[in-house]
């Protein structure tokens, strides 16, 4: 997925030598970076005492990161594989970001308040990230996540338009419309290139004075503080405090805290060939889009960046070891997202497959988050389980995990606590 020819000029190398010349930097209120001593030669990362090592250069390890240097914190970022990777689940192409949760304020509050974040960082990349298309989420009657969601937007002031059966017909015309009788579409949200933002992002993170080294970290040591973290190469790291943002290797980095709390799925998603010259699938005409099917979901995308249609089914797949496990997709999952899809986009019949990826989810019980310290080891701190809606909360939770790591704030969710996770899934988020 990264490598010579990734579209957003961000390579393995790149990112190390971009690190290797950074030095010093002071970041002003807006994010914008000025180096003051850029001439100065780098220490190896084991040379230094961090304030903080973020361990996983995803999406929450790396808006964590960013967040903590901007505080003015020395940081170390390290990953096993790189930024966004093609095991990650970080990695891949695209993600929706959307305000619509049904009563749940905080995922809203948060996706809408990443959104500024999400617009610097597509300026400073030099192909879009954020494409601001618009997100329709559509159902078969006004059902209670429908009736919540209009009523958390006006809570929240965060625009929401209603649409009607015959204003959905009238729009999207592209659609089968069959059993669907209520829209609704976020005009300000749309959908996230998610590997080149993940790059940009740790780009942004070396320019502004961050470290980040590709390395592999053994599980910690027990005991009530962590001096420092070994890597497989032998390298000791040494740091006041640790961020661990693993995804799907949370688990196997804390199996007696995680092993039993945070369930790692196979997730399959397919992209498939629009009709030559059919512009109806392009996203001047089509946003990001979620079938609620009464909550059984199906979603997908536009032609992003002539990449194909994207169409998945949001379920839960079966348990994977992110090491080890099957990246095949398989000939059940193409022929249900393919039955829905001809089903749903009448044009989309028997078009041709012309990428599929299989990717993971990290999820808790209920699909809450997971911020919060360790319940041994005093400066460690566990950031995860958020797949299939965190990626677009990524800068919010970096606000906020940053906030807790540096002691500027006391207040916590408690739904986002260890103690929160039960061992049996149950999804309630959404």
């Amino acid at each position: 997925m990264s490598g010579l020819n990734d579209p957003s000029g961000l390579t393995r190398r790149a990112v190390l030598s971009g690190m290797a010349g950074a030095g010093t930097v002071a970041l002003s209120a807006s994010g914008e970076s000025t180096s003051t001593a850029g001439n100065a030669k780098p220490q190896r990362a084991s040379e230094t005492r961090w304030d903080v090592i973020v361990v996983g250069a995803g999406v929450f390890g790396a808006w964590t990161a960013w967040n903590l240097r901007r505080e003015g914190r020395s940081v170390l970022l390290v990953d096993a594989w790189g930024p966004a990777h093609a095991r990650a689940s970080s990695g891949g192409e695209s993600r929706m970001t959307r305000t619509a949760y049904g009563s749940d304020d905080l995922y809203a509050r948060w996706a809408w308040e990443s959104l500024e974040d999400w617009k610097w960082l597509s300026q400073r990349s030099g192909l879009p990230i954020l494409h601001q298309i618009g997100v329709l989420f559509f159902f078969a009657k006004a059902e209670p996540y429908y009736v919540q969601s209009v009523e958390a937007h006006r809570r929240l002031k965060i625009p929401l338009v209603e649409l009607d059966r015959a204003a959905l017909l009238r729009q999207y015309p592209q659609v089968s419309w069959d059993g669907i009788e209520r829209g609704l579409f976020e005009p300000s949200l749309g959908v996230l290139m998610a590997r080149r933002a993940v790059q940009t992002l740790v780009k942004e993170f070396v320019n502004a004075g961050g470290r980040y080294e590709l390395m592999a970290i053994k599980a910690p040591a027990a005991g009530k503080t962590l001096a420092s973290v070994e890597t497989l190469g032998g390298v000791t790291l040494r740091a006041q405090q640790f961020v661990f943002a693993c995804g799907p290797w949370l688990p196997k980095l804390f199996p007696e805290v995680l092993g039993a709390r945070i369930f790692p799925t196979r997730q399959e998603v397919f992209f498939f060939a629009p009709p030559s010259g059919d512009t109806s699938f392009e996203p001047a005409r089509m946003p990001g889009w979620a079938d609620f099917n009464g909550g059984d979901i199906y979603y997908g995308m536009p032609d992003l960046e002539a990449r194909g249609f994207k169409v998945a089914h949001d379920q839960h797949g079966v348990a994977i070891d992110p090491d080890r496990g099957d990246r095949s997709a398989s000939a059940a999952g193409l022929a249900e997202v393919r039955t829905y899809m001809e089903r749903r986009f009448p044009a989309m019949k028997g078009r041709p497959l012309v990428e599929s990826r299989v990717c993971q989810y990290e999820n808790s019980s209920n699909g809450d988050l997971l911020i919060d310290r360790h319940p041994a080891i005093d400066n460690v701190w566990l950031v995860g389980a958020g797949s299939g809606h965190g990626f677009k909360h990524g800068p919010a939770i970096g606000r906020y995990t940053a906030g807790l790591v540096t002691g500027k704030s006391r207040v916590t969710e408690p739904r986002l606590s260890l103690a929160s996770k039960a061992e049996q899934q149950h999804r309630a988020v959404h």
